[in-house]
């Protein structure tokens, strides 16, 4: 085990989540100071001493009423570059959702590759690790920081969800929206498959979607729902459209329940009012993203929380234990 003391850090937009994080430590969150000056500058500091020991910084990266992802992502590179001039010896960026991910090609001339500037700008206040969940392309992520990173997939825990709700006899057709989401559907699909294995086999299919200028076309389903309860998975939702229309989709081709599950609910534009009429028989979504208005908006939402799987990942990371493991590689 790691000589280094472990401390805990959030930013307030994400305290009430990394409070849940701690209580599965047994730890507390290291106090802090967030001091906004007049002209709209801000000053953040900790509040002890963290020459020498292991650091995590919990801040989630996406807008809300009350800031927007710059303005989090901002405080949190302040942050961090405080954490480093007073002597940390480690510090963990851990951000469940992360923002800029989904930004990681050239679609158009010109174009920015905008997570590749974010690595860049946390690399250079002094993170040494980037700890993130479901982000949108793995490989883009891995290829994009020069720092460690580590990569915790929510699959085991829908899964087990999911498992819960049905009956074992029921017959399963695990859903891609999109062509880019298959290799997802297939981790999910073996994941449910493990969980029972005396159960008929869940199958796969997909949906073709193409997006330009932010309209999104396209819903014929490939693959075979008839008479099965058809799970859709991806890992985010912004305006919900990629998923109503998979949901219509996979009603037009007999599925006899839909169920749709996602790591990360931005639910921006209207989401609420698109989801609301969907055809699907429940939404589950993880707390990587704070859900207060959604809650009572929304009957069939369901949120599980993803603080124990963020701890139990953190606890490893500290004693150097295994992450793999973690995952079940």
């Amino acid at each position: 085990m790691t000589g280094r003391n472990l401390q805990i850090f959030a930013l307030s937009e994400s305290a009430e989540f990394a409070a849940r994080v701690c209580s599965d430590l047994d730890a507390e969150l290291s106090p802090h100071e967030e001091r906004e000056f007049e002209d709209g500058e801000q000053k953040i500091r900790p509040l002890c001493s963290v020459r020498g020991n292991d650091l995590y910084v919990i801040q989630s990266l996406y807008s809300d009423a009350r800031k927007s992802v710059n303005d989090k992502l901002c405080r949190l590179l302040f942050f961090l570059g405080a954490l480093r001039d007073a002597g940390a010896e480690r510090i963990t960026a851990v951000s469940p959702y992360l923002c800029y991910a989904r930004k990681d090609r050239k679609t158009k001339p010109r174009d920015p590759v905008t997570i590749r500037y974010l690595a860049a700008l946390l690399e250079a206040v002094g993170t040494n690790r980037v700890v993130t969940l479901d982000v949108h392309n793995l490989a883009a992520y891995q290829n994009a920081f020069r720092c460690l990173t580590e990569h915790l997939e929510g699959t085991t825990l829908f899964a087990d969800y999911i498992r819960r709700r049905l009956a074992a006899r029921d017959r399963v057709a695990v859903v891609s929206p999109d062509v880019g989401g298959i290799k997802r559907a297939e981790a999910f699909r073996l994941a449910l498959a493990a969980i029972n294995p005396d159960a008929e086999p869940p199958t796969m299919a997909f949906v073709e979607k193409y997006r330009s200028a932010g309209v999104i076309s396209g819903k014929a389903l490939v693959g075979d729902v008839q008479g099965r309860t058809a799970i859709l998975i991806d890992d985010l939702i912004s305006s919900g459209t990629t998923l109503a229309k998979a949901a219509d989709a996979c009603r037009a081709g007999g599925a006899s329940a839909v169920y749709a599950v996602a790591t990360h609910a931005l639910f921006s534009r209207n989401a609420y009012e698109t989801l609301q009429v969907a055809p699907i028989d429940q939404l589950v979504v993880t707390d990587s993203v704070n859900h207060e208005r959604a809650a009572g908006s929304m009957e069939r939402l369901h949120v599980l929380t993803c603080a124990p799987f963020l701890a139990q990942a953190i606890n490893r990371l500290h004693t150097d234990g295994s992450i793999v493991d973690l995952l079940g590689g």
